[in-house]
């Protein structure tokens, strides 16, 4: 059972409404850290039937886990938003510790997912929307996040990418293509962010049974069980825990990093 180890710590998860974003905040609120709640809509968590609104999802991890809250609404494809998210955590709970960027995705909840999503046919505005979300939202929030941990010289990013970015996918294009972005912008982030003690990893999840994973798919029963196989669909707390290791003490030193969680799906030599 995890103690209270980054007690007094302040982090801000993006994307945190609901599924693996959810889950980081509690994780990470369990440890000790007053957390900003980040989300793009403030009706987001009924979205996939994992909440109601995103204010209340952060009064509820703030009481599960008797820690502050703060919820932030805002485009993280827009730099005055980001710029506005970051200021708000900070002057409400303080120097920003952690930054868990977990806001993306190959949907939109409101339009659907871009179909199809792939080299030839996809619209340039779905290409523009998948990039913004995803590459450029992440560079945007490390950016604004990057300045006051090197300021402070102490500070830890965990970006979350996909397995996506290591394979290619003939219908995912865009997205597997804006992921590995991701990836390699984490390993030039951590390099840059080295002698300022601050780290930068990278989480790459493979199929996760969230609400809108499941929601939005059809998966073969048989990858839905929970134990004795590692060829299944992953639960939300096997991808959580890694949180803790690159947030915590254990990642103290370790950075430039990224770990796929996905029971194997992807082996092969680096």
């Amino acid at each position: 059972m995890s103690t209270r180890l980054l007690e007094g710590q302040v982090a801000l998860v993006t994307g945190a409404g609901r599924g693996l974003g959810r889950s980081f905040a509690e994780q990470l609120a369990a440890l000790g850290c007053a957390i900003g709640v980040h989300g793009l809509r403030e009706n987001g968590p009924a979205e996939y039937g994992e909440g109601t609104t995103l204010t209340e999802t952060a009064r509820e991890i703030g009481a599960k886990y008797n820690v502050k809250t703060v919820r932030v609404l805002g485009d993280l494809s827009v730099m005055d938003d980001v710029a506005r998210i970051v200021s708000t955590v900070e002057a409400e709970l303080g120097p920003l510790d952690i930054l868990v960027h977990n806001a993306g995705g190959d949907i939109a909840a409101a339009g659907g997912k871009p179909n199809p999503n792939d080299a030839v046919y996809i619209k340039e505005v779905d290409v523009r929307s998948v990039l913004d979300r995803n590459l450029m939202s992440t560079i945007f929030v490390c950016q604004q996040a990057a300045r006051g941990m090197m300021e402070r010289k102490r500070g830890r990013i965990v970006t979350i990418s996909s397995i996506a970015a290591f394979k290619g996918i003939p219908t995912s294009v865009i997205y597997a293509t804006a992921k590995a972005a991701v990836v390699e912008y984490t390993r030039c982030l951590a390099a840059q962010l080295r002698e300022y003690n601050v780290t930068a990893n990278s989480i790459a999840p493979g199929d996760t049974r969230t609400g809108r994973f499941l929601g939005t798919r059809t998966v073969e029963e048989s990858r839905l069980v929970e134990s004795g196989t590692l060829d299944r669909i992953g639960l939300v707390d096997e991808v959580t825990r890694v949180v803790e290791f690159f947030a915590g003490p254990l990642g103290q030193f370790v950075t430039g990093q990224v770990l796929r969680v996905d029971g194997g799906s992807q082996l092969w030599p680096n």
